[in-house]
């Protein structure tokens, strides 16, 4: 429910607020006065795109800014708390800004938000019928979801399992395309890939095999300089028992450690020193000793070396074709192996895709058979409901039809459209709204539509921009009646010219203007009883003081009065 707009620099109306409540609220005011600038605020609140034009004149920018009730776990408060607004019990302040320059800004709940989360979030809380508004219900989609609605629960849950079931059946259906379109394409990808499995399944590789043999390759292919550089090392740190005259490190360093030893115990950190060779000695002897196992080792193999080589040719194709190292390989030959399980697995599937096709028609025939039962059902009740607003809407020889026809080919809506037919006067035959219904008579066909699907409509709040146009007399005392009604089910908000209207309302603001003899402003006040008897007479006759204005109004307001205690 809106509970405040505040309206600041927009239009003719420089600053302005409206606390708002349950019920019935009406906005009036003299032509040009700007009362239609409320329902132009609120569509900005509400997401709709914005217009430097109205931005007053003089002023640096327009703001409007509303506080909505929302359901603390509803659906709106989620889409809010995803995008970082925050709620103030249990309400959520959505806030517009249009600079002169012409740049908007949007804020929910004190963050910043596209413009387009305002009108996601208005599609649960506010419908606009603004003056071409009726035109809405002109649209065949439109009809039918009036006319769903008004059907119920039970017709909505059908209507929602049909769905489910038309989707999974367009799953299915183009899954088995796919499946059947594309056999021959797929055949080729499994034969490919049963080669390429074969290919690597002969071949055998082992995680890290490529790196390995290339090292096996490169000792296989240099043992002689191997073992040179091992011999070499080997003299120099423990020489050779056949060499007398070769000085070699183990015996340099033992001499070392000779000379310290034999003073050692005069001198701690000498004995230190000595200690530093001894380990040294040791490590020479650990690693001459290494080096020499090592050349030990070390034999010509060319046989083995010819295995490598033609190993590593082989592991180098496979690289070549499925990865750039012999892991890479591996990787490609589990994805391959998965691959080729789905294409193996879909061509079994096809009679179980169309025994699943068949299935899910059937489903679809039945729920859908049931949707246009309800549908047909449900039209014959609103063609006498809407029939009978209509007689009370100053339109007694009007009759109402729905029907409720079958379609082509079934689509997620179901197998049939609704078409809204009027017959406005007798004798004539019904046509459909769209190729025979006046303005005037166009918005009491709204409104009726409106008045029968209060309590079922999902939206708490409904805005009427003069829908009453083109009506007068008692069709505007009925109107003013319906809209009552209406509110009884929700928050209803009314900008209106006809003081007949004006008096079923439960509050009345009226937009005043006043000029400083250049810049005209107008501000919306709320009105007391006595204002409003005079804004109802001016209304009435142009004359605020009239007393004949002033009774007729007077015997308005008691019919409101009436009206709201029935």
């Amino acid at each position: 429910m809106l509970e405040e707009l505040t309206i600041s620099g927009l239009g003719v109306i420089d600053s302005a607020t409206l606390e708002l409540g349950p019920g019935f609220t009406v906005v009036t005011g003299e032509t040009g006065a700007g009362k239609t600038m409320v329902v132009t605020a609120l569509a900005l609140l509400l997401g709709a795109r914005s217009d430097v034009g109205a931005v007053r004149q003089g002023a640096d920018r327009a703001r409007v800014e509303g506080r909505l009730g929302v359901m603390p776990e509803g659906p709106v408060a989620g889409r809010a708390a995803e995008a970082g607004a925050a709620l103030d019990d249990d309400a959520i302040i959505l806030a517009r800004t249009v600079t002169a320059e012409g740049r908007s800004r949007a804020h929910a709940g004190g963050v910043g938000v596209p413009a387009t989360l305002l009108a996601d979030l208005a599609a649960d809380l506010v419908v606009i019928h603004g003056q071409s508004g009726a035109q809405e219900i002109l649209r065949p989609s439109r009809q039918r979801d009036y006319l769903d609605a008004f059907g119920g629960q039970e017709l909505l849950d059908v209507r929602s399992s049909y769905r489910h079931t038309y989707d999974e059946l367009g799953a299915v259906s183009a899954y088995l395309d796919d499946v059947v379109s594309r056999r021959r394409e797929r055949a080729r990808e499994a034969d490919l890939l049963r080669l390429g499995l074969t290919e690597i399944e002969a071949a055998d590789p082992q995680p890290g095999e490529d790196e390995a043999l290339k090292s096996e390759e490169s000792r296989l292919g240099h043992v002689d300089g191997l073992r040179r550089a091992a011999d070499e090392a080997r003299l120099a740190l423990s020489g050779d028992d056949t060499s007398q005259d070769v000085t070699d490190a183990l015996a340099l360093v033992a001499g070392a450690r000779k000379s310290l030893e034999a003073e050692r115990d005069h001198d701690g950190q000498l004995a230190d020193l000595a200690d530093q060779l001894a380990t040294a000695s040791y490590g020479l002897a650990d690693v001459a000793a290494d080096i020499s196992a090592y050349a030990v080792s070390l034999e010509t193999d060319p046989l083995r070396l010819a295995a490598v080589q033609d190993r590593r040719g082989l592991l180098g194709a496979l690289t070549k074709k499925y990865g750039d190292t012999i892991d890479d390989v591996l990787s490609w030959r589990d994805r391959a192996a998965g691959r080729l399980g789905e294409l193996v697995g879909d061509d079994g599937r096809v009679e179980e895709l169309r025994a699943d096709q068949r299935r899910l028609l059937d489903e679809l025939a039945g729920r859908g058979g049931r949707l246009t039962d309800l549908r047909r059902a449900a039209g014959a009740e609103l063609e006498r409901r809407i029939t009978t607003e209509l007689s009370g809407l100053a339109m007694p020889d009007a009759r109402f039809r729905v029907e409720v026809t079958g379609v082509v080919e079934p689509t997620r809506d179901g197998f049939d459209d609704a078409t809204f037919l009027l017959s406005a006067h007798p004798g004539s035959d019904p046509r459909p709204l769209q190729r025979g219904a006046s303005g005037g008579e166009l918005s009491r066909v709204m409104l009726a539509v409106e008045v029968c699907l209060a309590g079922r409509h999902p939206v708490p709040t409904m805005i009427f921009d003069e829908v009453d146009a083109g009506v007068g007399g008692k069709a505007a005392v009925e109107v003013g009646r319906r809209l009552s009604r209406l509110a009884r089910s929700v928050q209803v908000v009314v900008v209106t010219h006809l003081p007949q209207v004006a008096a079923f309302a439960d509050r009345h603001y009226a937009v005043v203007k006043a000029s400083d003899g250049s810049v005209t402003t107008s501000g919306v006040t709320v009105l007391d009883e006595a204002a409003r008897r005079r804004e109802l007479s001016r209304m009435l006759a142009g004359l605020e003081g009239s007393d004949a204005a002033l009774a007729h109004a007077d015997e308005l307001v008691a019919l409101g009065e009436r009206e709201r205690r029935t």
